[in-house]
């Protein structure tokens, strides 16, 4: 299936290429930079464990309330269901400046403060400050409209286009499906990529394009390319990452297989047409092990002599039949 978002560096046109070149084999799936998680809606869900990862809070709180709250996510849509320039201003200034807690968060902390003794107390206190963050409905809600009903869903500028958000509950529902068995994370990427590593663990990431950060809304210094290099570097499992194809990024990774592709540069689409845009995929594997294992048609120069002579007189009596 589609992803339910559309978003910035969105790999709905690179994904087939990034199918072919996952290992054969893994037992964890985990997607570093989620954004709207093409790669992962994409593909059938995995026997094994899958993680979907953004450091972005309000990413990664739709896809919880998408995975854990549905029916208040599409009843909390449908109300005031309007497509207006005062709206989108109104939502954007709720996702900038509310302060977003549990329902009864205060309560559950007053319970903890009273009833346990520290240091437990201040653990519990931990637990209950993160959980905050993530399963408000409202916030969801806000973040689905404004990326709904922006310009390019780049969550800046309205896009003066009728939408009608009901139109999108169904997609809603076929995502609350396929995330059921994700875990949805919303950490740094080095330390979401120490906790999940294993021998058999993949890393799949998607991080902000070199010299591109500036379309991100969560920022992405060049320190931080470096300091993702050095972190895959060192993992016990296996690792995939897109990138733009420059000059850098080949030196960053050199001691890497790298492999250049191109896909359908959209952006582009309007003033020209067919243009393309150069990406490279980096692993610490070899990406054609899974071609390699498909099993594949033997030619008749492949065939031995006595193969071929049983093949015409198959195809033979076929014909006298």
């Amino acid at each position: 299936m589609n992803s339910i978002i559309s978003w910035v560096g969105g790999k709905k046109a690179l994904r087939d290429l990034i199918y072919l070149r996952m290992p054969s084999q893994y037992d964890r799936y985990i997607e570093v930079f989620g954004g709207g998680g093409w790669v992962l809606f994409g593909k059938p869900p995995d026997k094994c464990m899958e993680v979907y990862n953004d450091f972005n809070s309000n990413l990664a709180n739709l896809f919880y309330c998408v995975r854990e709250r549905p029916m208040a996510l599409i009843k909390e849509l449908s109300f005031l269901p309007f497509n207006s320039r005062d709206e989108f201003v109104m939502l954007r200034k709720f996702l900038t400046m509310e302060e977003f807690k549990s329902e009864h968060l205060s309560e559950e902390l007053e319970i903890a403060t009273h009833f346990l003794k520290e240091p437990e107390a201040a653990e519990i206190r931990d637990i209950l400050m993160e959980r905050a963050a993530v399963g408000d409905v409202k916030r969801a809600a806000a973040f689905y409209k404004i990326i709904r009903y922006s310009y390019g869903s780049g969550c800046t500028s309205y896009g003066c286009q009728p939408f009608d958000i009901r139109k999108t509950f169904t997609i809603i529902w076929e995502a609350n499906r396929r995330l059921k068995d994700t875990v949805i994370e919303n950490k740094d990427f080095e330390a979401l990529i120490r906790q999940y590593d294993r021998p058999n663990a993949f890393f799949y990431c998607d991080p902000p394009y070199y010299e591109t950060e500036g379309h991100y809304e969560v920022v992405f210094r060049k320190e931080d390319h470096v300091r993702l290099r050095d972190t895959l570097k060192g993992i016990q499992g296996k690792f995939m990452v897109s990138y733009n194809d420059c000059e850098y990024i080949r030196e960053l990774y050199r001691d890497f297989q790298i492999e250049a592709v191109t896909r359908i540069n959209n952006m582009a689409q309007r003033y020209d047409s067919g243009s393309e845009f150069p990406e490279v995929l980096i692993a610490n594997y070899d990406m054609g092990e899974r071609k390699k294992n498909q099993p594949r048609q033997i030619s008749l120069f492949e065939m031995g002599a006595e193969e071929t002579s049983i093949l015409w007189r198959g195809k033979e009596k076929e014909c006298s039949s």
